[in-house]
């Protein structure tokens, strides 16, 4: 039989009984409730474990036989059948730890776990509407807020909700799913966090390569309109370094100054640039036919 996180779940539940006869009552009670697929039928379950701790629990009260069913189709598992009278549902039980135990008993019936890889999802499909509202009952007892919908005209009880899901697994003892849950949630939130960071960087490079690529040009036009032997010697250091290198950063450009300058004071020189840049251009264009500047004697 395939190993699934929902399997490896039921079957360490279904060996973890508990030894007080209430919880067992209320562990069979859940069993045989969310377990019958319609009134008058047999408790049903593809979990050997499962099925064995319902024999179990029934004891002296047994019907019949433990019966194991063929595969209906091609790849199906064989089912498990027990003849289980009709459980008496009094009210949702005042004791938590009688509510817990027919939650584990609904989740070992009719709940399944989807693989964390595909997404957070924990299901029930309780065999008909009286069976649903008794387990959402259970459900919001325990502080869960479950989802409810109708599908093939069956109920399903649902959660995605990765924090619902793990308090209603430590609620039952599925310890070792949450567990799980927990290191797989750890390496997507891990993976996550270093997409970010790779997409930021690179959205960081990206504009200090167009930010670059608009100085260079705009320092060339000072360089033909004006002349970089006219400016200024911290200025002109600068206006070489950006054109020699063009796609060095602010702080690398720092770096290469005789004497080594800060990032903000580069960006202030690179700033002036900038500005002397623009007026530049506004004056070519306010001039009568564009002319060209000459540059200063």
């Amino acid at each position: 039989m395939s190993s699934t996180l929902s399997a490896d779940a039921k079957d360490a539940l279904a060996r973890n009984v508990p030894s007080a006869n209430h919880c067992r009552r209320a562990l069979e009670r859940g069993l045989v409730t969310f377990g019958r697929s319609a009134e008058g039928r047999p408790f049903r379950t593809s979990r050997p474990a499962v099925a064995r701790l319902l024999w179990s629990l029934l004891g002296e009260r047994k019907h019949g036989t433990l019966r194991k069913t063929s595969a209906a189709r091609l790849r199906r598992t064989p089912m498990y059948e027990i003849e289980v009278a009709s459980a008496t549902n009094a009210r949702v039980p005042a004791a938590r730890c009688d509510r817990r135990m027919e939650l584990r008993g609904a989740f070992l019936a009719c709940g399944s776990l989807a693989e964390p890889a595909r997404g957070y999802h924990l299901e029930f499909v309780p065999p008909d509407e009286a069976a649903a509202e008794r387990l959402v009952a259970l459900l919001r007892a325990e502080g869960c807020a479950p989802r409810v919908v109708v599908r093939k005209a069956k109920p399903l009880v649902y959660f995605k909700d990765i924090e619902q899901i793990t308090r209603l697994l430590a609620s039952i003892g599925a310890s070792s799913a949450i567990l799980h849950l927990e290191d797989v949630r750890a390496l997507k939130e891990t993976k996550n966090r270093i997409h970010r960071l790779v997409n930021t960087e690179a959205a960081n490079v990206e504009r200090a390569a167009t930010a670059a690529a608009a100085q260079s040009e705009l320092i060339a036009l000072v360089a033909d309109a004006f002349g970089l032997r006219n400016l200024s010697a911290p200025l002109r250091e600068v206006a070489e370094l950006r054109l020699r290198h063009p796609t060095d950063t602010l702080a690398e450009l720092g770096r290469r100054c005789n004497p080594p300058a800060k990032k903000s004071t580069v960006n202030g020189r690179i700033a002036a640039l900038v500005r002397l840049a623009r007026d530049l251009e506004r004056k070519r264009y306010e001039t009568p036919g564009g002319a060209a500047f000459r540059e200063p004697p």
